[in-house]
């Protein structure tokens, strides 16, 4: 297969849109000899936090000398990314014979008709990872949900441990509109007898899951708990933790950004504690030093200190709390914000968090379907009742200041982007600009009036200008 044949191949498989449903990927496996029994695994589902905890726990178990496979979605800039072998993604050349192998399976079956319909993009690229973990021969393969759980083309596997990070409101259309709902789908990674790893705090979700552990003989590890806390104090640099588990305490200041990154700790340690205990000793001081390096792209990330611009792909309503937080505590003053949302998205609650936050908003759209234009996100946020810059209540602190730009020029306000994580179903790369000619701008719309004291504009900002990433061959326009 070329780099043309393999675009285009995987610009097909788009059409076949989203179908939730284990028997195809079940059927596909079972022609390629169940590549996904060949090596252990963690499983990690949870609305929010699922990426950020399978690189730490994928950092945690190579730092422990193991052979570690990392499968996630979506990607940013190239599909390789989504697996991982030590760190490394998967070489394009191996990608394309992967995927020209997986095709003619594919074709056969279907010849046969032996599939319930033709594999979705998210299946396909599934049982890539499938085979490429069983044949590079790795010890063990963190295994990130796309979407869900229950119905989720991972969800083949009978994992060591499954992990459950957090549950929101997101995907609503596939998964339900209540938190009962979606912890329903979510739980349905617990295998019987296997230990669940889960991050959720009370609630109607937390119930929910404990029922299922517990009709399916699922050891349930409650990462808070009782006997397990989270402390967390804020410095200068940012957040530092300290986790008690099982194992006593663990002290650390993670790299990845955010004070739900401690959150999102805890629970990858909560994890290797189960791992450490039913699969193989895992040192401490190692755990530490490996979430304290983890390095995960689109995550509150540092692009750029002069002027500061921070990337981040929070795609509802609880990332964007965590957003908010953070530049109301890290940044302490008003921001200029790129946004840009899909249209399935709850727009309306997301604005009202981040614009009243902002001296700039900068509406645009991911070079994707689904993504709501400029005029749709404003005619959304309608309402974000935005107070003047000198009555906000930002902390009296000046962290976040110290590396923008001479004086508080306006060159120096941080940019976020925010909602550019697409769903894993949806398969191409929202950070993708389809031409790269830099500045474009649609015409201006109409503003509702409560907006315009934000200096809103409709400006679009193609995305490899900010990302200055590489270019995927592979990448769907």
């Amino acid at each position: 297969m070329t780099s043309s044949e393999c675009r285009d191949y995987l610009g097909h498989l788009q059409h076949f849109g989203i179908k939730l449903g284990l028997e195809n990927i079940a059927a596909l496996c079972r022609t390629l000899g169940n590549p996904q029994d060949r090596f252990p695994s963690v499983h990690v589902a949870g609305t929010n936090g699922k990426g950020s905890v399978s690189a730490m726990l994928a950092e945690v178990l190579r730092a422990q000398g193991f052979r570690t496979g990392l499968y996630t979605s979506p990607h940013l800039a190239r599909v390789e990314e989504r697996f991982r072998v030590d760190g490394a993604a998967i070489p394009p050349r191996r990608f394309r014979e992967r995927l020209a192998r997986l095709r003619a399976t594919i074709d056969g079956l279907m010849a046969e008709a032996k599939l319930a319909y033709h594999p979705t993009y998210f299946e396909v690229l599934t049982a890539l990872a499938f085979l490429e973990f069983a044949e590079t021969k790795v010890d063990i393969a963190v295994l990130e949900v796309g979407m869900g759980g229950r119905f989720d083309a991972t969800n083949v596997v009978r994992p060591l441990v499954s992990v459950i990070t957090t549950i929101a409101k997101d995907h609503e259309k596939h998964l339900g509109s209540s938190l009962e709902k979606i912890a329903f789908e979510k739980a349905g990674i617990i295998k019987p007898g296997v230990s669940v790893v889960c991050g959720v705090r009370g609630g109607v979700a937390l119930r929910e899951i404990r029922r299922i552990a517990r009709e399916r003989e699922a050891p349930l590890i409650e990462v808070f708990g009782p006997g397990r806390t989270l402390e967390a104090r804020l410095a200068r640099m940012g957040y530092r933790f300290i986790y008690t588990g099982v194992r006593g305490s663990y002290a650390f200041s993670p790299a990845l950004a955010g004070r739900h990154q401690g959150h999102n700790a805890a629970v990858a340690i909560a994890t290797a504690e189960v791992l450490s205990r039913t699969w193989m000793p895992l040192d401490k001081g190692k755990i530490v030093k490996a979430v304290r390096e983890t390095r995960w792209e689109g995550r509150l990330e540092t692009v750029s200190r002069r002027p500061l611009v921070v990337l981040d792909g929070a795609h509802n309503v609880e990332g964007v709390e965590a957003l908010a937080g953070h530049i109301k505590t890290m940044i302490g003053r008003p921001v200029v914000l790129v946004f840009a949302a899909m249209q399935d998205k709850d727009i309306r609650s997301m604005t009202r968090l981040l614009f009243p936050l902002c001296e700039t908003v900068i509406l645009t759209r991911v070079p994707y379907k689904r993504s709501a234009t400029p005029e749709e996100l404003a005619a959304a946020a309608s309402n974000p009742t935005p107070a003047r810059p000198s009555a906000w209540p930002w902390p009296n602190r000046t962290a976040g200041r110290r590396s923008s730009s001479p004086a508080r020029s306006s060159s120096s306000a941080k940019s976020n982007v925010s909602g550019f994580l697409t769903s894993e179903e949806e398969g191409q790369s929202p950070t993708r600009g389809d031409s790269g000619r830099g500045l474009s701008l649609l015409p201006r719309v109409a503003i509702p009036r409560p907006l315009r004291n934000c200096n809103l504009r409709t400006d679009v900002l193609e995305f490899p200008l900010l990302f200055r990433l590489g270019k995927s061959p592979y990448a769907v326009n």
